[in-house]
């Protein structure tokens, strides 16, 4: 019955199983599609990873599955509401916490992500503006971007929240001769922007965003917002506040989705992100509007985030030999199709308009403000 079902709803979107398509669901194992309809999208990740299923094209195939809403069949299924109340009574992550994300994910290894990432270790989304672009070229555009709507000028002090491996903060001193702080709760990432921006006017502090003191004419945060949970929330908010000169700008990059309220995908926070939470624009606009104006809102991630993974998906599985040898039993072949399904299905979440890319430029005065793009 489970499996009639299941069919059906695959139909629907233009996926067959075990059909001819590059999309197609390929079973392995006859009680997969009944034990994904019971466990919904935690059950059919780790089948992928299990090799219950398998999928040539798995971002098309994701596409095609969320663009028909198919992932919203399953969410009152006990597993799926059990997930749901897990999230709604967590209590809010402390600033010792905060640091499990960095363990988890961004200290699996620093050369992973250089064979992962372009050479200006940049793990946000890039800047397509023009077709023929390298991620390289497309990575640059970004941070420049980002640099050109904060208006930065010579001189300026500019505090970086979840500053990662040194990117941006490389970028605007070396382009804008700004000074940078930069903050990370990993280890990896904090050794490494130190090194990349030796001899810089960067400082690269090894602690949680809320342990930021001083005031900066310019702050920026890229793709560390969906580590903050709704309930800190005001407390980040409150930390940008504070930290910002009374004319200051605020430069807010994170992945977001228009309709609902945020969002914690099962397997992204048990395999990926452990603190995942993508946030919903309407929830994000009123924890705004509580302390900041809002300049410039710009969203853009549908085709540029797209294939900002796609380009990491080639990188990886590029370097997965190397990687593989030389991490042995940390990286096995179950890691490496866990990391596939999460690269593929994000670039087709973003494919179907499920997901976005937010860039919101803020001051707490309205400021005139001339949109950058």
């Amino acid at each position: 019955m489970l499996e009639t079902v299941a069919k059906k709803l695959l139909a629907f979107a233009g996926v067959s199983v075990n059909g001819v398509q590059p999309h197609s669901m390929r079973v392995n194992d006859n009680h997969v599609l009944a034990d994904i309809m019971r466990r919904g999208s935690l059950g059919l990740a780790e089948a992928y990873m299990d090799q219950r299923w398998d999928c040539a094209e798995l971002d098309e195939f994701f596409f095609r599955v969320l663009e028909h809403r198919l992932d919203l069949v399953g969410l009152l299924n006990p597993f799926a509401l059990r997930h749901y109340l897990r999230d709604l009574f967590r209590p809010a992550i402390t600033k010792e916490q905060a640091f499990e994300i960095g363990t988890a994910h961004y200290d699996l290894g620093n050369d992973f992500f250089e064979r992962m990432l372009d050479p200006t270790m940049t793990y946000t989304c890039a800047y397509w503006k023009k077709p023929a672009l390298s991620l390289e070229e497309a990575q640059r555009e970004k941070l420049d971007l980002v640099c050109r709507k904060l208006h930065l000028l010579g001189g300026e002090r500019v505090l970086d929240i979840g500053c990662g491996w040194g990117s941006f903060a490389k970028f605007a001193a070396e382009k804008y001769n700004v000074s940078v702080v930069g903050v990370t709760v990993s280890k990896e990432q904090a050794i490494m922007a130190q090194d990349r921006c030796a001899g810089l006017p960067v400082t690269i502090c090894l602690q949680d965003y809320r342990e930021t003191t001083g005031r900066f004419d310019a702050i920026v945060s890229l793709g560390m917002f969906e580590h903050v949970e709704p309930k800190n929330y005001g407390d980040y908010f409150a930390c940008v506040n504070r930290c910002m000169d009374p004319y200051g700008r605020f430069l807010l990059h994170t992945i977001g989705k228009e309709n609902g309220g945020e969002h914690s995908d099962p397997f992204i926070r048990k395999y990926v992100f452990p603190q995942g939470m993508i946030p919903g624009a309407r929830s994000l606009r009123r924890s705004i509007n509580k302390s900041f104006h809002i300049l410039d809102w710009h969203a853009f991630g549908s085709r540029h985030y797209d294939r900002t993974l796609i380009a990491w998906r080639a990188n990886f599985r590029k370097a997965w030999p190397e990687l593989q040898e030389r991490y042995g039993d940390k990286l096995d072949g179950r890691f490496a199709r866990m990391w596939d399904y999460y690269l593929s299905s994000c670039a087709g979440a973003f494919r179907a308009g499920r997901l976005d890319l937010y860039q919101i430029v803020l001051a707490k005065h309205p400021l005139h403000y001339l949109p950058v793009r």
